[in-house]
């Protein structure tokens, strides 16, 4: 009698209750090797490749593509082979098992958070965007030949390119994120077309787009929506998957453990000098007011009723994606100057938009800035995720009369919103907070 296996979908470091199937490498009656790439599946921050546990014939395939696994579920059963390699039952897979899913109901997802034990960890990313340090989506498979990483797979699958009819640009031959999306564009490795005739890189893409676009690529390094959605799909339910599903997550649960109170302001940039870059003089004055007012810099555990003020200024800058929102950290701003600021804001950014983050700059920030005034708004009351206890939202640049001595002139000001957990803080530390804020913005750097 064959030795049946089932193999558990394991938790991919990130504490998350579930993952989606983005693509599988074999089929069922396939015969697959120990450690080969079994499946991609997408969490919350990346596209990861999960290996083969097993030698021996894949017997069965729990779910398709776009199906959400719940984690401890069957993903795949292997009738194993014993003369092929098999990994001893003690030795470590690289993945974290989840026990099996048991009869009873499942806890409710919000209830998760209060089981973690206090670490750098909690409460970061919108909650917990992170992956493993073990299983890490951005190493590169070869796969019939082609060298890419799991988002760059699920990219060419869902744009309908032929990754091996792509020209990669990658060190040692890995097909990059970019190749895929010029492919696309160029028409020139559709699946089964023909081979096309190589074309420069200029040409107008194929097809035109019926809408100005800002860029192909979501943060999944899945195309965005540059037209508009199918009509079909609209009025439909939706299920939430990906970075989205946990940000609905983890905003409930900010929402039920934060006493949230909002402070306003307007900062007067009259003085500034030619050149200034918005971002970098934001953060630079968050870590004055950190340094002035420490109680703002800190974590807040509701449940001990302690707080950790902190020494160093950890940033973490909310950034808006098709996916949802992700947020990196801006590690040690308090010691850089304003190109080491840039440096960092540009390589979080550019790292979270190919979903290429370590988990470790998705976790751990002191508190939070968010510039939504890039596109809109002059004042909100954004969400603080514990542990952190502010966020400091800042709004739309715009031009407003001033009265000074003898008259009125035209000042340019920047909008600011403090919302901070008022368990932690005090009125008044806020209100010297953002008076900090608004002395730094004020200076003529």
């Amino acid at each position: 009698m064959s030795d049946i296996k089932t193999f558990l979908l394991p938790d991919l470091g990130e504490g998350l209750p579930d993952a989606e199937i983005v693509e599988w490498h074999v089929k069922e009656g396939d015969v697959i090797r120990l450690d080969a790439p079994l499946v991609s599946m997408e969490t919350a921050k990346a596209v990861v490749d999960v290996p083969s546990p097993y030698s021996g014939k894949v017997a069965r395939l729990h779910g398709k593509s776009g199906d959400v696994i719940a984690t401890g579920a069957a993903l795949a059963e292997f009738e194993i082979d014993p003369s092929m390699p098999q990994r001893a039952e003690a030795e470590g897979t690289g993945h974290h098992h989840a026990p099996p899913p048991k009869p009873a109901a499942p806890k409710p997802a919000a209830a998760e958070p209060a089981k973690a034990a206090p670490s750098g960890d909690a409460g970061t990313v919108v909650g917990a965007m992170e992956a493993s340090d073990r299983v890490v989506g951005a190493q590169y498979t070869s796969v019939g030949g082609v060298k890419a990483v799991p988002a760059v797979r699920a990219l060419a699958k869902k744009l309908g390119v032929d990754l091996a009819r792509v020209a990669p640009s990658g060190e040692g031959g890995v097909v990059t994120l970019k190749d895929v999306k010029d492919a696309a564009a160029a028409g020139t490795a559709r699946v089964g077309a023909a081979p096309a005739a190589p074309q420069p890189v200029a040409a107008a893409p194929a097809t035109p787009h019926l809408a100005p676009q800002r860029s192909t690529l979501s943060a999944a390094g899945r195309p965005m929506r540059t037209t508009p959605p199918n009509v079909e799909a609209l009025g439909q339910p939706e299920q939430l998957k990906g970075v989205r599903r946990n940000m609905a997550r983890v905003m409930a649960d900010s929402h039920a453990k934060v006493v949230p109170t909002s402070i306003v302001d307007d900062a007067d940039l009259h003085h500034w000098q030619p050149g200034n870059d918005i971002t970098v003089r934001l953060i630079r004055s968050i870590v004055v007011a950190c340094k002035t007012v420490p109680a703002l810099n800190a974590w807040f555990d509701g449940e001990a009723l302690t707080r950790t003020l902190h020494p160093h200024v950890d940033i973490g800058l909310a950034v808006d994606t098709e996916e949802g929102l992700f947020v990196p950290a801006v590690r040690n701003a308090d010691v850089l100057d304003a190109a080491g600021i840039r440096a960092a804001v540009n390589r979080a950014r550019a790292a979270v938009l190919d979903r290429s983050i370590p988990a470790e700059e998705l976790r751990g920030y002191t508190i939070m800035l968010s510039n939504f005034g890039m596109f809109a708004g002059r004042y909100a009351s954004p969400v603080v995720v514990p542990p952190c206890v502010a966020i400091i939202g800042a709004g739309k640049l715009r031009h407003d009369l001033v009265p000074v001595m003898g008259g009125i002139e035209t000042h340019r000001v920047i909008p600011l919103s403090l919302t901070f957990d008022h368990r932690a803080a005090t009125g008044g530390e806020a209100a010297r907070f953002l008076k900090a804020m608004l002395d730094d913005l004020a200076k003529p750097l």
